[in-house]
């Protein structure tokens, strides 16, 4: 979300465009529409931002810097348990579906759909998101290893819960209904239920095993 207030028009430009690329698609927002939005003339983008591409590098550099303040951490707030804290997120990529009636697409997701050979700048900038966005819910799966099997490889779990949101947000786009995503979501959790029900399980019939081998 943009901060309150007034900001500069180069912020506002790129908050604009933030919200039509997740709404509207990158390919499908125009100049006119972000310059409406943003309230801004043409010289004013223009002077910012020579070609509409370099918008939506400005756009990827923000999400790339804002993450941590603009999603993770209100997501996060008050929520300890790092496994909770992978639901907390998913849970802010629901209610921003749900305060959009299913209008809303991950921005980063939906311009790598819709951009199949983009210019190496884009696609860098894409794929700086994804392994940042991964990286940190890595950080919470690495503090829940404990919890879950050994040799659980944190980075492809991690990897998983972002294909699940990903895809989640997608289909609940097309049909324009909050199941879809809740489904995946709900398998995720099932999924996360088993990887540490399996742990707990195995060490409470630990000390029975080691009262077998002592006899």
């Amino acid at each position: 979300m943009p901060p309150a207030g007034p900001e500069p028009t180069r912020e506002r430009i790129i908050f604009a465009a933030l919200k039509l690329f997740s709404e509207k698609g990158y390919l499908s927002t125009s100049v006119a529409d972000i310059l409406k939005e943003a309230g801004a003339n043409s010289g004013s983008l223009y002077h910012f931002f020579p070609t509409k591409q370099d918008v939506l590098l400005a756009v990827l550099e923000m999400y790339r810097d804002g993450i941590y303040p603009m999603l993770l951490a209100p997501a996060w707030e008050g929520v300890d348990d790092p496994v909770e804290r992978v639901f907390a997120l998913l849970g802010a990529y629901r209610e921003m579906l749900a305060q959009t009636h299913c209008l809303y697409g991950c921005p980063i997701g939906s311009i790598a759909l819709e951009l199949h050979e983009p210019d190496p700048p884009v696609r860098e900038m894409l794929s700086v998101n994804f392994h940042g966005w991964t990286r940190h819910v890595k950080g919470c799966l690495d503090q829940a290893k404990d919890r879950l099997p050994p040799g659980t490889d944190t980075g492809k779990l991690a990897v998983f819960v972002l294909t699940t949101m990903e895809g989640g947000v997608m289909q609940s786009r097309t049909h324009r209904t909050l199941d879809a995503f809740d489904a995946s979501v709900s398998g995720l959790r099932s999924y996360f239920d088993l990887l540490q029900g399996s742990v707990a399980a195995k060490s409470a019939a630990q000390p029975q095993d080691l009262r077998g081998h002592a006899s």
